[in-house]
């Protein structure tokens, strides 16, 4: 029976933001989420179970999509307030020594210059274990925070975004590696002739460089991407070190992979150093009557909520869902935000959206840690390889405890997840299988 090996990660929810304020499980005043504390404890308890990285989500405004108004948004704590995840990921870093940490940093609100130099910054300050989740922009009231009437039009973010690594990867790769000398004797820091200005001028961005910093340890930190739609797969298939992925089904996962690592051969690329990692949210007790019984709650508590799960749907589209029948199927969307999340929702009515959530068709992921870490197993087996992202919703110690010391040990007896790290840095660890 295959056994194939597979990577782990935690997507966080909500960014830098209030985590389970309404659950009783924070595991901290409500009043302090603006404070590490959370988040370092959840570096440190998946670093102790050997996950390959934390990805911190982030969005850059307070929305007003659903109903045409921010409302919504700040009593119920949607997607709202969020505090820079750049800021926090130093905290999570000090705490830990071989997990990865990636931010989230958008190439419609970022310059290129800024980016790669606060990128190159965490991976020397984390020795080699930084990332960055590489997002394009999507809710146009983020555009018109930095100026923007709404954002570009979706294929052309991408064409944007193309020319944006690049000029990235030319400010990270100015400095020789090594070009840093250090030699008291002769009184040389660093030897001019291998520090290079780039002089790029392209179609939307212009630097003369070089970058005003060293080689980072990674050479550059990792880079992450979530690209759904055909241009964002596309896109993903060329840049991207690692994958967020959203799908329905264990068929629609391999068809996911295996597209990604056709287009990365076509760029040239090894497709084995991209590792696609499937968003999941696992319901995990210690008996299956337990776990039934939470995932109901879970439902119960998403019927209840209802108009929370809608705001977050109609910020990440653009698209309002207040204006649809809650039992009626949605017509056909389409969007310049998230693309792939609104084609997802077509054909479905907003009730089933969200009870379902992340869930799979074929695959409840609810039980035990014995019984979810088999199915995780057998999925993995079916799609032939890389790995999951969990995600918890209400994002609280409680289940961080049940993933770490539960749903990880059972993975680790079935030998399908690594039960220490085999490196020092984050891409040799995600390349390690």
């Amino acid at each position: 029976m295959a056994k194939t090996r597979f990577h782990l990660g935690w997507f966080v929810m909500k960014g830098y933001g209030p985590k389970g304020w309404r659950s009783g499980w924070g595991g901290s005043n409500p009043h302090s989420w603006v404070k590490p504390d959370l988040l370092v404890h959840l570096a440190k308890e998946l670093e102790r179970a050997a996950f390959d990285y934390v990805m911190i989500e982030d969005s850059n405004n307070v929305p007003y999509t659903y109903k045409g108004s921010h409302e919504t948004y700040l009593r119920l704590g949607v997607d709202c307030p969020k505090l820079d995840p750049a800021v926090l990921a130093p905290f999570m870093m000090q705490a830990t020594q071989r997990i990865g940490i990636i931010t989230t940093l958008s190439t419609t609100e970022y310059n290129p210059f800024l980016l790669a130099r606060l990128t190159n910054t965490l991976d020397h300050v984390s020795d080699g274990r930084a990332g960055w989740n590489l997002v394009t922009g999507s809710n146009d009231g983020g555009a018109q925070n930095f100026g923007h009437e709404k954002h570009f039009p979706h294929d052309e973010r991408y064409e944007m975004a193309d020319e944006f690594i690049d000029v990235v990867q030319k400010l990270w790769h100015s400095w020789d590696a090594d070009a840093m000398v250090i030699d008291e004797e002769k009184e040389i820091f660093a030897d001019p002739s291998k520090v290079h200005p780039i002089h790029h001028k392209g179609k939307y961005f212009s630097s003369r460089g070089p970058l005003s910093a060293p080689r980072s340890p990674q050479g550059h930190p990792v880079i992450c991407q979530a690209g759904g739609s055909p241009r964002g797969r596309t896109f993903a298939a060329r840049w991207a070190e690692t994958i967020i992925a959203a799908a329905g089904s264990v068929d629609d996962m391999k068809k996911f992979r295996d597209e990604i690592r056709g287009k990365a051969l076509e760029f040239g690329r090894n497709p084995d150093h991209i590792k696609v990692m499937f968003l999941i949210a696992p319901i995990i007790d210690v008996s299956m009557e337990a776990a039934q019984a939470r995932k109901q709650a879970r439902i119960a508590e998403s019927e209840s909520h209802i108009e929370f799960y809608l705001a977050n749907m109609s910020r990440v589209t653009g698209i309002d869902f207040s204006k649809y029948d809650l039992d009626e199927k949605l017509p056909e969307l389409t969007s310049n935000g998230h693309l792939s999340a609104a084609k997802g929702f077509s054909g479905r009515t907003p009730r089933e959206i969200v009870r379902q959530g992340r869930a799979l068709r074929d695959y409840d992921l609810v039980g035990t840690p014995d019984v979810v870490a088999a199915q995780l197993s057998e999925i993995m087996d079916a799609v032939g390889g890389d790995g999951f992202l969990v995600m918890d919703p209400d994002f609280t110690r409680r289940y961080i405890t049940e993933i770490a010391d539960g749903l990880t040990p059972a993975l680790q007896k079935l030998g399908v997840v690594r039960t220490r790290y085999e490196h020092a840095m984050l891409r040799d660890n995600l390349r390690a299988f």
